[in-house]
């Protein structure tokens, strides 16, 4: 069980879910398992309307493999009606959820991770590419990730696709690797002209990962999408 004071805080004392259907939603994504849940960031608005989070659900670890670990909370509250609403996304790295946040009107600095708080980057590279990650939240969809956690070289897979015509090699694939030995982590990316060719690599990781030109760089950046990823069906707990 987890200290109180990482769980997830979502200020809702005083307020009432706006209906049925967000009470139901509410309980069913946030909170059956905020007992598993750690806060590792979290903002909140001047006026007090909107708060903002990025949690890890280490309950996801029991579940279907694979499955994005990180959930972004967007929380609405109505001062008036003293009711709130709320969306999320469940999206594989930590840069991916701040971004979906940013989208929301989170602001970029007031979302960034504590230190300590996860594994730190372990070269410029994966910094630049985080960065990217966070600032441009609307040129990729997300077709698929895989998270392996079973061992202390754990590591996540991110499948995108470009969204928009006339972008060279539209199929990226995002590697994160991390040492939690030396609590560090690498992010790369690779750039594949087909959803066959970015599969393949995914399935036999016996070449590097083919890196993007530099002309595309700055246009056809990888980045999260502002809608969750697809869910596995049949997860159980």
């Amino acid at each position: 069980m987890l200290p109180t004071d990482r769980r997830p805080d979502f200020c809702l004392d005083g307020f009432e879910p706006a209906n049925k259907g967000v009470e139901e939603a509410f309980w069913n994504h946030l909170d059956a398992e905020s007992e598993s849940m750690t806060t590792l960031v979290t903002h909140h608005s001047p006026d007090g309307r909107n708060s903002f989070y990025v949690i890890h659900n280490g309950a996801v670890t029991w579940g279907t493999p694979g499955d994005p670990q990180l959930i972004a909370a967007h929380i609405k509250r109505d001062s008036t009606t003293r009711t709130f609403d709320f969306e999320h996304a469940e999206l594989p790295l930590p840069a991916m959820a701040q971004s979906w946040l940013i989208k929301r009107g989170c602001p970029a600095e007031a979302i960034a991770l504590p230190p300590g708080m996860g594994t730190t980057p372990a070269d410029t590279a994966t910094v630049a590419l985080q960065q990217r990650l966070m600032r441009d939240g609307d040129h990729f969809a997300l077709l698929g990730s895989y998270t392996d956690d079973t061992s202390s070289q754990t590591e996540t897979v991110v499948l995108l696709e470009a969204l928009g015509d006339r972008v060279h090699k539209p199929f990226r694939v995002l590697l994160e690797q991390a040492d939690l030995d030396s609590f560090t982590h690498t992010l790369r990316e690779g750039a594949f002209e087909t959803l066959e060719a970015a599969v393949d690599w995914m399935e036999d990781r016996s070449t590097p990962l083919p890196a993007p030109a530099p002309s595309t760089a700055r246009t056809a950046g990888p980045s999260a999408l502002p809608s969750a990823p697809p869910r596995a069906p049949g997860r159980t707990r």
